[in-house]
């Protein structure tokens, strides 16, 4: 060994080294692509190594230079005697089912290729401008919209009576539990893209394309269907003469009912206003959503405070005969569903439960402070403080409207269309009822606002990446905004409200954002246990071996995973053992404890779809005691409770945080639970609606996007570089060069 490379040393003079044999590059010689390429063919990796693709390298490295050394179709081991390394190999041919299996091997490696996260310090593309009192407006317009002038009304009225605040209590909780993974995210990764960056960088490429492609899909019906809401709400206002004169002049008698009734000529004006205002600055944006979200709160106050002062006690404890003495109504029928069993909650816990379930969507919206990390002067701080903030101030407004509404009438006659108004009008307020028009439309406006703000965002993530088409990645010099993805994206709304009948298609908003919040608490449950941090400040990668000590500093790769350097006190070599899974070697993660939690992750988030499709299908026969589907629940929700189990046990990551997720695992693992079973309460023409865009989606991907996707590149371009930077042949230049080569 040593005397080949005196061999080589001798052939091609002192300008370059190995790990295994540290020479210093002197100060007058200066580094060429022939000594680049003539150190690529002398310094084996750690892994084999192709000669064929060492020529192709070499050759263009050396643009025509001729390579020294015979090329071969051999494969040369690093371990090997010199002796047998001279000795010349045939080929071996490969046969075609493994060809096949290394082709389906990589091709999905290609889908669960994930993104590597650069935090550096270099300028973001975007205006940094956005405060934490910015980001708190915009997550309050964007989730405390229309929901709180109609849906109080509508959820006491038919499902929980005075309860409806619990309704809140527990939807508000819920929603926290998804607040608090975006927090420790927006902590985390101070970069655009919400739950489509946060999948990237953890679960994989083909899971992010699914959670970007969904997101896109809420936030266009969302944007469509609150401009013809916000139409038809100053439609009402002006006594329904513009929906008439549409009617009469335009109107669109297609079967199927797709199309709406009218072309909303209205909601595509308003559309187009709010994309223009969106195109020309997020300063400017944010100012006006700031006005309105200060107005509604102004209006809801007013409503609160009304309504503890002209409401009645007596409405959360009525009684069948109050019920009978006003309605005049007698038949048992006609009491059980109107009225119940009367008192605080009327329709029982079951009736508390599906009112939770409906309210869970008055929470949806936060998740738009998510996309500004690039745009919020501090993002790591302002983050997770406008998340939980804004969550707090809207269960607040719920909470209190809905105490309010049902003080000031009894539940059983709540107009479930405009409640308010009506209940005004009930205890003689009834000039309060534009004061109510004005913070509704104001409600809108920062709804709308809310739902447009991120949508653009999202689909300059994608096309950065070249999941989409990359020209919607452009940047506006002068306003600092995607301009393109704006106004595609506004476009696209402003034609969905402008012609479609929405109403079949406001359930697929709740996919998309169901789905988000489950991969973002997956998300933050994976990282939380895996050996060191999602990025490094600095791209520079170090290897540093402590003889006799346990210490690594790792490099981006080096510990296997893909989270760049932490310091830990861990075994250099550990295997996987059954014993591993309850009792971990060391009280720092591991790549075999990061291993765990990743597999565990996904075995229980398989058990929580089987056993909540078991009970949103046989929910009655689960309820009667059934033995088949019992014991089936009780099986499912075992082996859950042993995943918890495994997961808990495993060490996690001690990396400092603005934010952390408390009480791991069980917080990701209840959101997780609670969203997949949302999901499978929607009905199946919702599902077939689903399946119709994912084909649309994954026909883009796999033409387009899976082929020039940005890691799909960076992996090809290192493809037959050393996996490890740090022990990669080392050039140095000078006397006192800092990089030192550690010798065997």
């Amino acid at each position: 060994m040593e005397a080949d490379t005196s061999a080589r040393n001798a052939r091609d003079g002192p300008f370059v080294r190995s790990v295994t044999s540290p020479l210093r590059l002197p100060a007058s010689a200066a580094v060429t692509p022939a000594r680049v390429a003539a150190v690529a063919m002398v310094s084996a990796p750690a892994s084999r190594f192709k000669c064929q693709a060492a020529e192709r390298l070499r050759g263009a490295a050396l643009s025509g230079v001729s390579a020294r050394g015979s090329v071969c179709g051999c494969v040369r081991e690093p371990n090997e005697p010199s002796s047998l390394r001279s000795l010349p190999r045939s080929p071996r041919a490969t046969p075609a089912p493994a060809m096949a299996g290394k082709k389906l091997a990589s091709f999905g490696k290609a889908l669960l290729r994930r993104r590597a996260l650069d935090c550096s310090q270099e300028e973001s593309r975007f205006a940094r401008c956005l405060s934490t009192l910015d980001l708190i407006a915009l997550g309050v317009g964007a989730t405390l919209g229309a929901g709180v002038y109609v849906l109080a009304g509508e959820v006491a009225r038919e499902k929980a009576g005075p309860a409806i605040v619990l309704c809140f209590l527990v939807a508000a909780l819920s929603s926290v539990l998804a607040g608090l993974c975006y927090a420790e995210f927006g902590a985390r990764v101070p970069k655009t893209g919400s739950a489509y960056l946060y999948s990237y960088v953890t679960v994989g490429e083909i899971w992010a394309f699914i959670t970007g492609w969904n997101l896109i899909l809420s936030y266009v019906i969302g944007t469509a269907s609150v401009a013809r809401a916000w139409s038809s709400t100053f439609d009402n206002l002006v006594e329904q003469k513009i929906s008439s004169f549409f009617k009469a002049s335009m109107a669109m008698q297609v079967p199927g009912g797709v199309l709406a009734e009218y072309p909303d000529l209205f909601a595509l004006i308003l559309i187009m206003l709010l994309t223009g205002l969106l195109a020309f600055g997020v300063n400017e944006s944010a100012l006006v959503n700031k006005i309105f979200t200060g107005i509604n709160l102004v209006v809801l106050g007013f409503v609160i405070i009304s309504g503890f002062v002209k409401g009645d006690t007596r409405n959360w404890a009525l009684t069948v005969e109050d019920f009978c003495n006003r309605t005049n109504i007698t038949a048992p029928e006609s009491i059980e569903e109107m009225f119940g069993s009367g008192g605080f909650a009327p329709f029982g816990f079951s009736g508390v439960l599906s009112g939770a379930a409906t309210c869970f969507y008055a929470f949806v919206g936060f998740d738009c402070i998510a996309t500004t990390s690039e745009e919020a002067k501090n993002p790591m701080r302002s983050i997770p403080i406008g998340i939980v903030v804004s969550l707090l101030i809207c269960f607040f407004a719920y909470f209190g409207v809905s105490a309010a509404l049902t003080l000031m009438m009894p539940y059983y006659i709540l107009n479930t269309q405009s409640p308010l108004p009506e209940a005004f009008s009930y205890v003689g307020w009834g000039p309060a009822r534009y004061i109510v028009a004005v913070g509704s439309l104001c409600a809108l406006s920062t709804s709308l606002l809310g739902s447009m703000f991120p949508m653009p965002r999202v689909i300059y993530a994608m096309a950065e990446d070249g999941l989409l088409f990359r020209f919607l990645s452009r940047i506006n010099q002068r306003t600092k905004t995607p301009l393109l993805a704006t106004i595609v994206s506004g476009c696209v709304a402003a034609l969905m409200a402008f012609l479609f009948d929405l109403a079949a298609l406001v359930d697929l908003m709740s996919i998309g954002t169901l789905l988000a919040y489950t991969l973002v608490a997956v998300c933050v449950l994976i990282l939380r246990y895996q050996p060191g941090s999602l990025s490094s400040s600095d791209g520079s990668g170090k290897l540093e071996n402590v003889a006799g000590a346990e210490k690594m500093a790792m490099t981006e790769g080096d510990s296997g995973d893909e989270y760049g350097p932490e310091l830990e006190t861990r075994p250099l070599k550990e295997r996987f053992s059954f014993r591993l899974l309850l009792s971990p070697s060391c009280d720092s993660p591991t790549k075999t404890s990061g291993t765990i939690v990743y597999i565990t992750t996904a075995v229980i988030s398989v058990l929580f779809t089987l056993l909540c499709v078991v009970l949103a299908v046989w929910g009655p026969e689960v309820v009667e005691g059934q033995p088949l589907w019992v014991t089936l629940c009780g099986l499912l929700t075992l082996l859950s409770a042993v995943c918890l189990l495994i997961i808990w046990r495993q060490p996690e990551s001690k990396e400092e945080l603005t934010f952390k997720v408390p009480l791991l695992p069980v917080l990701p693992l209840v959101s997780i639970f609670v969203n997949v079973y949302l999901m499978m309460q929607l009905d199946l023409g919702t599902w077939c609606r689903f399946a119709v865009w994912m084909v649309v989606g994954f026909f883009i991907y796999f033409a387009y996007g899976v082929r020039n996707s940005s890691e799909a590149a960076n992996g090809s371009s290192q493809k037959f570089e050393p996996a490890l930077r740090a022990k990669s042949p080392i050039y140095l230049a000078g006397e006192d060069s800092e990089a030192e080569a550690m010798a065997p």
